[in-house]
């Protein structure tokens, strides 16, 4: 393991201005919204805010304060924060982001989470962080070889866990990371105290007894699933079945890279005008950036589709996932697209906590972090 600390080249913020500057805006369709993609008002103010006001030096001093490695795990490079709490007998707790995120997600939880004293909170709440950058994200990326899907990334973190010495820990994630977290429940049950996502996604199995059982609001979970198929997903077809193509524009066009991300920062957030009604601007052009200034939309775009198998069988009906042995936590955020609390314990029956939230979507930890810190510590309690 090396120390590693962030320090872009000013020539690369540089090209980045000129990029800006020289941007080719399409013709957009009058009278069209979002529902057609985002909208270039917002997305031209958005880009001069980016190019004359966002400050990375800022951004990149604030993960700075935090101790950051690299290492290299079965042929990747693996960049993550590994943040000791300063009470004695706090838990180790792995923490996995998704796309279109970053560690940038878990910026503002981990004050809270590895101090709880410092911000009001009790000793006993405090963990030891570890905050990876997933492979072919970030500093991770990109990755030299193909087939880095949830199983090949779980078993790169059970060895991350056991290098920094921790034979036991918790483990939390959300969108890529939720199902990384349980890969790793399922792979390493002697070692994962418990895991805790806050997306999980469940279909009905067909069987008409099970359909007849479920209520108007689970119905209405199920339509908003069927919802995101139709209509929101374009983005996942795309990286799941032609990631390199894809990343040829989102690599050239810093504007193409921002589009790309800020659509998904609107539409599974809960907002209503704009993605900052959710999500701090500062924070959301501090994760593109990560993506941007690493090269990495093309690798990270790979992760869909070494995943498409695994993400096929989670929508297929009557297809049961691999057993996962150790306690389960469940935080569900209304807005985001949600899962119907019968179904998920059909499929995971060491479900053994369930918490339901009516503000908050897809970024829990940036829309909603002082909640998902006190859910993460209601879970690990009741795991004493």
């Amino acid at each position: 393991m090396r120390p590693f600390r962030i320090d872009i080249p000013e020539a690369a913020l540089d090209d980045l201005r000129t990029r800006l500057a020289a941007t080719r805006w399409p013709q957009e369709m009058p009278g069209t919204g979002w529902e057609r993609g985002v909208p270039q008002a917002y997305l031209r103010d958005l880009v001069t805010y980016w190019q004359t006001k966002y400050d990375w030096r800022a951004a990149e001093a604030r993960f700075n304060q935090y101790p950051q490695f690299v290492t290299e795990i079965d042929g990747a490079q693996v960049h993550f924060l590994h943040i000791r709490s300063p009470e004695p007998d706090a838990r180790p707790l792995l923490l996995s982001h998704g796309w279109p995120g970053s560690i940038a997600e878990f910026l503002d939880v981990i004050g809270p989470l590895h101090d709880p004293v410092a911000h009001g909170g009790q000793a006993r709440d405090a963990f030891h962080l570890v905050i990876p950058s997933l492979p072919g994200h970030g500093f991770s990326g990109p990755v030299a070889a193909t087939g880095w899907d949830y199983p090949r990334i779980a078993r790169a973190w059970a060895e991350l866990m056991q290098r920094l010495g921790y034979d036991s820990y918790l483990a939390h994630g959300g969108d890529h990371g939720s199902y990384i977290s349980l890969e790793l429940g399922r792979q390493v049950p002697d070692r994962v105290h418990g895991v805790h996502v806050n997306m999980l996604l469940t279909v009905p199995s067909g069987d008409p007894e099970e359909m007849a059982g479920l209520t108007e609001g689970d119905l209405a979970r199920l339509a908003k699933l069927a919802y995101f198929d139709a209509e929101v997903s374009g983005y996942m077809k795309v990286q799941s079945t032609r990631p390199q193509t894809i990343g040829y524009a989102l690599t050239d066009s810093p504007v193409g890279q921002l589009a790309w991300i800020v659509e998904k920062f609107y539409e599974f957030s809960d907002s209503t005008d704009a993605p900052e009604d959710a999500v701090d601007r500062d924070l959301m052009l501090t994760n593109v950036m990560l993506y941007w200034l690493t090269g990495t939309a093309a690798s990270s775009a790979h992760l869909f589709y070494e995943a498409r198998g695994y993400m096929r069988d989670v929508f297929t009906p009557g297809v049961a996932p691999a057993p996962v042995t150790v306690p389960i936590g469940v935080a569900v955020f209304e807005p985001d697209f949600v899962p119907v609390r019968t179904l998920a314990e059909r499929d995971y029956p060491t479900i053994s906590h369930w918490s339901e939230f009516s503000r908050g979507g897809h970024f829990a930890t940036l829309e909603q972090p002082a909640v998902m810190v006190e859910d993460l510590r209601t879970f690990a309690r009741s795991l004493r």
